[in-house]
């Protein structure tokens, strides 16, 4: 059974720094496309970053040069770092994946790790 297991959420003042991990089962990430969304109360969920199989990396321009999306295959564990932080970036933080079969994508989703940025 495919599981994705968030965990590095917590709170944090105005430009500190998180890292967030996603630890995944029985799907290799390497062979995956992995992405990191987020869902603000009242909000609609957002995608934050993704990394393509093969390793390249896209951010939302609101993240852009300040979150880092990484991965360790042998860990088979995804990371996203998060520097600078805003109250805007309070969100509950989702890790994603999914699998094509035939016509059909298959989505798997952790279970959110909480991230409030609060002076």
């Amino acid at each position: 059974q495919v599981q994705l297991v968030e965990s590095g959420g917590g709170s944090v003042q105005p430009g500190e720094s998180l890292r967030l991990s996603c630890a995944v089962s029985e799907i290799a990430i390497s062979f995956n496309a992995m992405n990191w969304y987020r869902q603000a109360p009242g909000k609609q969920r957002e995608l934050v970053a993704h990394m393509s199989s093969g390793g390249s990396a896209d951010y939302a321009d609101s993240v852009k040069g300040r979150f880092t999306i990484s991965r360790d295959n042998a860990e088979n564990t995804v990371y996203l770092e998060m520097n600078n932080l805003k109250p805007e970036d309070t969100a509950v933080y989702y890790c994603n994946t999914f699998v094509l079969r035939g016509t059909t994508r298959q989505d798997y989703w952790g279970q959110g790790t909480q991230v409030t940025v609060s002076s």
